[in-house]
């Protein structure tokens, strides 16, 4: 967001200039008063127990360059004031006039799961030729999306911004301010599901990120979802295919996996390069084929970015792998579905282990009245697997516990409705030797436990 003046930020948003210099220049967006530089334009939204417009004087304080405001009323006199009629529509009209800034190429990645990895995967392949922006935390949204286009400077040569929905058209009114030229879906599964009905309401959704593409553009697409896999792009854009199946453009053959970690060869046409990925998991071969079918498609070798892909090793909340007093752990609590679930049990299935194999699990949320079937056949599919013991967390965890119980009688499970009960359970239950998944939607909270085993 660089050399944009205030007077064109009134212009973009239909707005007034109550007071202050018309001329001033904004360097990024900011929604967060806590988390203000020097230059930013302040953007207070209305929430349901907080109005940030309370917040104006302290943002000035810290250095903010102007504000949005939907209250009118008196300004400090100083500083730009630009009144707008809906500080969200505001804040979006100005994520599409950074995007008309924009000369280099914007890569957006969406899908019910995976698109953190699958984006910090292909900005590490695009590393091998490009400067690359990606986008930074989980600015995903409606609210994070135009956030994240005000961060591109003119040192980056290439971004990559995820793109996340969870509410009907919310995926239209994203892709229309980022205007990606290539996009990726990573898969469609059931995540936000309560929100959308069906998977088939949700594949709609997520097709919509070609909104506002160029003709030209790119669509590259889970050829091993059964949904995606039937998929052609809109006149115009090309549809590529990802995955392990033999009709993929880019596919994964000779797949192994080594104490939870895949190595394989990728190929693309008469091209076969061999790729050892650093962060665990099967599912995570597919991510890797997105990954370095992009960067081909901006002119980098897969040898190239094969190599580059190996400086990732996984995302805060995913997969941090440590030891505690012997006991393997690994926490990835940032999110979970049912499909990212079932993966996690079969990275801990894949990892040596001396002793049991242990899953912590907690409730998946999201995923409307069917949400106690969801969680069952999840139960079903770890009694099916070397899981040794299941420890849940929450009312819909336990029917994981069930359906586990239900498939092997054998493996041994214990429900829980207080993280510290749970806790307390572990600590006495863990031995030596034992390795141990922790994994739930972020809302449970159940990386807080992983984290006092971590900190301990």
């Amino acid at each position: 967001m660089e050399h944009i003046t205030v007077n064109e930020i009134v212009t973009a948003t239909g707005g007034q200039l109550l007071g202050g210099d018309g001329d001033v220049e904004v360097s990024r967006l900011s929604i967060d008063s806590r988390d203000i530089e020097g230059g930013d334009l302040f953007v207070p939204l209305i929430g349901e127990k907080v109005d940030a417009h309370r917040f104006i004087p302290q943002v000035f304080e810290k250095g903010a360059a102007a504000t949005l405001t939907s209250r009118g009323g008196e300004t400090d006199g100083g500083h730009p004031w630009i009144l707008v009629d809906d500080t969200v529509k505001a804040l979006q009209a100005v994520g599409s006039l950074c995007r008309d800034r924009l000369t280099i190429p914007l890569v957006g990645v969406t899908g019910s799961v995976g698109k953190t990895t699958t984006r910090e995967m292909i900005s590490a392949a695009l590393s091998a030729g490009f400067r690359v922006f990606k986008t930074p935390k989980n600015n995903n949204g409606q609210l994070g999306v135009p956030v994240t286009l005000s961060k591109i400077t003119g040192d980056d040569e290439i971004a990559v911004i995820e793109m996340g929905m969870s509410m009907p058209g919310e995926m239209e009114v994203i892709a229309r301010i980022a205007r990606v030229d290539t996009a990726v879906i990573t898969n469609v599964g059931v995540t936000h599901i309560e929100n959308l009905g069906t998977r088939e309401n949700i594949l709609r959704e997520k097709l919509n990120i070609q909104e506002g593409m160029k003709e030209g553009g790119t669509l590259l697409l889970n050829g091993d979802n059964d949904l995606l896999k039937t998929v052609t792009a809109r006149p115009g854009i090309r549809t590529l295919f990802f995955g392990t199946g033999g009709g993929n453009d880019y596919r994964a053959e000779d797949v192994r996996m080594e104490d939870g970690f895949a190595s394989f060869t990728a190929v693309h046409n008469e091209t076969r390069v061999p790729v050892s990925l650093n962060v665990m998991g099967e599912h995570n071969v597919s991510n890797a084929l997105a990954a370095l079918a992009v960067a081909e498609l901006y002119g980098i070798p897969m040898e190239k970015a094969a190599e580059t892909l190996k400086t990732y090793g996984g995302y805060e909340g995913r997969q941090r792998i440590f030891d505690w007093n012997g006991i393997h752990m690994d926490d990835d609590t940032y999110n979970a579905s049912p499909d990212s679930m079932k993966a996690a049990v079969k990275v801990l299935c894949s990892m040596a282990c001396e002793g049991r194999r242990i899953a912590v699990l907690a409730d998946m949320k999201e995923l409307g009245p069917d949400e106690e079937r969801f969680h069952r056949e999840v139960g079903t599919f770890i009694g099916g697997m070397p899981v040794d013991e299941v420890i849940t967390l929450g009312e819909l965890g336990a029917a994981i516990a069930r359906g586990a119980a239900e498939k092997n009688p054998a493996c041994v499970t214990a429900s829980f409705m207080d993280k510290e009960e749970m806790e307390g359970y572990l600590r006495s239950r863990m031995k030596r030797g034992d390795t141990v998944l922790f994994k739930g939607s972020n809302s449970m909270k159940l990386g807080e436990v992983a984290a006092h085993f971590r900190e301990d």
